[in-house]
């Protein structure tokens, strides 16, 4: 049996695809629809182990006019007529201001950037500052090295998985390393103390250009 976001045993990208070209989409059309990148669909589409979050995967859902047990392949072990009542997600835009309150002032959540090996997603704690991301993390680090790419985002997920209910906030913006002594002071004050132990004295600021989010409920 398996829970959460474990889907090894099925063919969850092949639902995917299907399901996007029944709704007449492509994967860029689908991709946005869901706020996500058309490469991270393209890799749950494509990848033999794809491991999306609940909230991607209830975005696509949402997306694609579906539902995220249908597209997880809830019930396809049960016999006829014993199929469990489907519910149709529906999704809605976040305010800036709805945004923002999602984000609160601290909490967990995913930085993304474009290594060689094409996009990743690296799980930090962060806080705020303002409109801006601010997490803290070792110089040695490919969050550090890349970080001064020309755009980069961060992600904020919060998914009630037994509700079907949740929201997820995206900022987007260009991030550098804290190196003036006055920010960094600023910064420094935020308190944020990482998971992650050793020397990590490096703090990363992602200046907010955009701030999208999305919520996502449950009909039956």
């Amino acid at each position: 049996m398996t829970t959460g976001t474990d889907h090894s045993g099925t063919d969850l990208g092949r639902r995917i695809a299907e399901r996007r070209r029944q709704a007449g989409l492509s994967r860029e059309e689908a991709a946005a629809r869901a706020g996500m990148a058309a490469g991270y669909l393209e890799y749950l589409e494509t990848s033999p182990m794809p491991n999306p979050t609940p909230s991607a995967l209830a975005r696509l859902a949402a997306a694609m006019g579906t539902s995220t047990p249908a597209l997880a392949g809830a019930g396809l072990d049960l016999p006829p007529r014993r199929q469990p009542p489907r519910e149709r997600p529906v999704l809605e835009p976040l305010t800036a201001g709805q945004c923002r309150d999602y984000l609160g002032t601290s909490g967990v959540g995913r930085f993304l950037l474009v290594e060689p090996r094409g996009p990743v997603a690296i799980p930090v704690n962060y806080a705020m500052l303002g409109d801006d991301v601010v997490v803290r993390t070792s110089g040695r680090t490919s969050l550090a090295a890349y970080a001064g790419q020309s755009r980069v985002s961060f992600e904020v997920d919060h998914l009630d998985e037994a509700l079907a209910e949740g929201c997820s906030v995206l900022v987007s913006g260009e991030a550098h390393v804290v190196t003036a002594p006055d920010e960094l002071a600023t910064v420094s004050s935020l308190g944020i103390a990482p998971w992650a132990g050793g020397d990590r004295d490096t703090y990363v600021r992602i200046a907010a250009r955009e701030l999208t989010g999305r919520r996502i409920r449950a009909t039956t």
